[in-house]
């Protein structure tokens, strides 16, 4: 079920946003590399019209569009762009992954699948490590979309923390300490499966930069 929409209104919205260099409102510059993208990317936004980034209230779709652009960067193929826009869909929306497959194909569903958290999974911590081995044990294509949907997160997380240090951590459904655990294990997992990510190094460094700050802003009691 979709969250209810939402007035742009209630909250300020950057011109930029997720790490993406889209202005809001214009299509992404990959939207249109191929109609299978450009109709990923149309059905993504429609898909996540309404709903909102719960860290920062920015439009949903800004996340989506950081990751594909992450993906279309580092020079990978259409399916997987596709797959990287609708990342999200089954988990957020009523829609399937046999749609995506009649829509798209096979592969792009079977990526959006491994994508793809089992929400019965309440504990989150449980859940999150049965969604990476999902993960690893789909390919690197697969890894390469979550690694980027990972290194997309972390940089939204960082630019309102510099803002706003510990306190952010009520936004969440689970405490600094757990993600930061989590995203380390995730590197640990790409280092394994998936070592030549062009972006990889630069998750760890953004990482790794993160930890600093918090420690700096921890020492300073803020």
């Amino acid at each position: 079920m979709r969250p209810p929409r939402m007035d742009r209104g209630q909250y300020a919205v950057p011109i930029l946003a997720s790490g993406t260099s889209t202005k809001l409102g214009e299509k992404p510059r990959f939207a249109n590399r191929s109609d299978l993208v450009a109709e990923a990317y149309r059905l993504a936004a429609e898909a996540h019209e309404g709903q909102r980034r719960k860290d920062d209230g920015t439009p949903y779709i800004t996340h989506p569009i950081a990751v594909a652009e992450l993906l279309h960067d580092a020079g990978f193929d259409d399916e997987v762009i596709a797959a990287a826009l609708l990342h999200d869909v089954v988990e957020d929306t009523e829609m399937g992954p046999g749609e995506i497959a009649e829509r798209f194909g096979e592969r792009v569903a079977e990526l959006v699948e491994a994508l793809s958290e089992d929400e019965g999974i309440e504990d989150y911590e449980e859940r999150k490590r049965e969604h990476r081995e999902q993960v690893e044990e789909s390919g690197r294509d697969a890894i390469a979309i979550y690694i980027a949907d990972k290194l997309s997160n972390l940089r939204d997380m960082r630019r309102i923390y510099a803002e706003e240090g510990e306190a952010i951590a009520s936004r969440y459904k689970a405490p600094l300490d757990v993600r930061v655990r989590l995203w380390r294990e995730d590197l640990e997992m790409a280092k394994r499966s998936a070592p030549d990510l062009p972006y990889l190094s630069e998750f760890e460094r953004q990482l790794e930069e993160f930890e600093r700050e918090r420690a700096a802003r921890r020492a300073d009691g803020g």
